[in-house]
């Protein structure tokens, strides 16, 4: 797999690895711990180096994941982990970027990621508390102490970018991106290019639904997330299913998956965007993989680009406690 560069000059496979769904999320978590170590060091032998974390995930437990299996082969990768949320008794309760937090937190991380440095250390959403530029004061005084290499937002708004970049050069951001969650289109992806800023969208299958295998008959078990998103009540669903649809027949006229077409679009749109599809699955990460040598045509690009809006997505991506929390 060829690399890419984000902001700040870090290198990163096309395509990287997010982590979350092994723990938590997408129904009953795996039983050994072992397969997903196995499935993890899978990904490096296809070439993906970028993986995506954060200690909220489980809590904690998937960054610990993530420390077994690629402290043999932490030299050849590159890992992400995020703070910014007040995790009490397991539980969490709200948000919490304070200094001293983000502070405890990176050390934290570091254990259980069994490394001595964090290749790229994200504010997981922003804390509305807590002034933007004393969050990048405090990444960058961590910086200068050797403990991360770069900052990271997610899911936060063009004006919040500017503000932390002015006291902190802002790496990379992550917010949801794919071809039926267009919001980062408007202000900001012309924002990015301007500042020079890599974007790592995250559900870039939209959590599974672009991949072809969900539908509006699909039962999602009582844990998957997937229950509490309106865009996959099956009403939705339904409505829907002309998009995912239309990506298909693309696919086999490409001799390609569903999957494959929806990565090779992001991929398209800049050469600084990265995907990080999860997935618990081995074969599903070399099909992701392929997705780096699908080359789509001008006008298959274009046709593309107009696809939601030509044919319209119903449902919201979060449900209105979680939209809340975004583009802030």
């Amino acid at each position: 797999m060829h690399t890419r560069t984000l902001g700040q000059g870090l290198k990163v496979s096309a395509i990287g690895l997010g982590v979350m769904g092994m723990s938590q999320s997408y129904g009953p978590n795996p039983g050994d711990r072992g397969d997903m170590i196995a499935v993890l060091r899978s990904a490096v032998d296809e070439g993906v180096t970028f993986f995506d974390t954060a200690e909220v995930y489980g809590p904690y437990v998937n960054e610990e994941l993530v420390g077994v299996a690629l402290e043999p082969i932490r030299d050849q990768v590159v890992i992400a982990t995020k703070f910014g949320w007040d995790i009490r008794d397991g539980r969490t309760v709200g948000l919490s970027s304070r200094p001293e937090q983000i502070r405890r937190v990176a050390d934290q991380s570091l254990r259980r990621l069994r490394t001595d440095v964090i290749d790229l250390f994200y504010q997981h959403r922003v804390d509305p508390d807590v002034p933007i530029e004393d969050v990048a004061g405090a990444v960058g005084e961590l910086i200068a102490e050797g403990k991360v290499k770069h900052f990271g937002l997610s899911e936060a708004s063009a004006d919040t970018i500017r503000r932390a970049h002015v006291v902190y050069p802002v790496t990379a951001v992550q917010s949801e991106y794919s071809l039926w969650t267009r919001d980062p289109e408007a202000e900001v992806l012309p924002t990015l290019a301007e500042l020079g800023i890599g974007f790592v969208p995250f559900s870039p299958l939209g959590k599974g639904f672009l991949t072809g295998t969900v539908d509006a008959s699909t039962a999602f078990t009582k844990d998957d997330i997937r229950n509490r998103v309106p865009r996959f009540e099956a009403e939705n669903l339904a409505a829907n299913q002309k998009l995912v649809d239309h990506v298909k027949r693309l696919a086999e006229v490409k001799g390609a998956t569903p999957s494959q077409i929806a990565l090779a679009w992001l991929l398209a749109q800049q050469p600084w965007i990265v995907p990080i599809p999860g997935t618990r699955r081995s074969e599903r990460i070399r099909e992701n993989a392929g997705a780096t040598h699908l080359a789509l045509s001008a006008d298959e690009r274009a046709d593309l680009d107009s696809l939601a809006q030509r044919i319209g997505v119903r449902g919201d991506r979060y449900n209105s406690e979680h939209m809340a929390y975004v583009n802030r």
